[in-house]
């Protein structure tokens, strides 16, 4: 099977407000700027969709129909009415992938009380993964410094590379 070397990223904002112009989307750049800082990984032109579970979902599929590797929502999370993304997430994916997010909360933890109140899900459209992550730009950078260091593995796993199941075995200190 061959792959692409360096993985495709979405990004959707899911704004009501930004949606309708109302007010620039702060947390879309923010998680492109963290991608390409911890990743170097190049992000497709980013999306903004209002708050509407069918809105997302329709986006969501679309993006991974189009060969993302890996979606990041930003916003929506939250515990106002309006806040579906987990509830779209979770209606479009197959697979979840909870200790992403687990770890982006208890990271957050350390920072906020409020992390506890994030609803983020992850998980996996056939070959692509999707990670909630929040609306606020500075707590969108301080999730992906958290996520960064295994996505590379992930989406290698995903993708079926032969050598990705290799590369978190530690070689045996001895043979019996």
């Amino acid at each position: 099977m061959e792959n692409k070397s360096t993985p495709t990223v979405a990004v959707l904002t899911v704004s009501d407000r930004s949606a309708r112009g109302e007010r620039p989307d702060a947390g879309g750049p923010a998680v492109v700027d963290a991608v390409t800082y911890y990743l170097g990984w190049q992000v497709l032109d980013p999306v903004i969709v209002p708050d509407d579970i069918n809105t997302i979902m329709q986006t969501l599929h679309r993006l991974a129909a189009d060969g993302a590797d890996l979606i990041f929502t930003t916003g929506g999370t939250g515990f106002s009415p309006r806040d579906v993304t987990p509830e779209a997430t979770r209606k479009v994916i197959e697979r979840e992938a909870p200790g992403l997010v687990e770890a982006v909360r208890a990271a957050s933890m350390k920072i906020t009380p409020h992390a506890m109140l994030s609803r983020a899900v992850a998980g996996i459209l056939r070959q692509t993964l999707i990670i909630n992550l929040p609306g606020n730009p500075k707590a969108g950078r301080e999730a992906l410094e958290v996520l960064a260091p295994v996505l590379p593995h992930a989406i290698s796993t995903l993708r079926g590379d032969s050598g990705a199941e290799q590369a978190h075995r530690k070689p045996p200190t001895h043979i019996v």
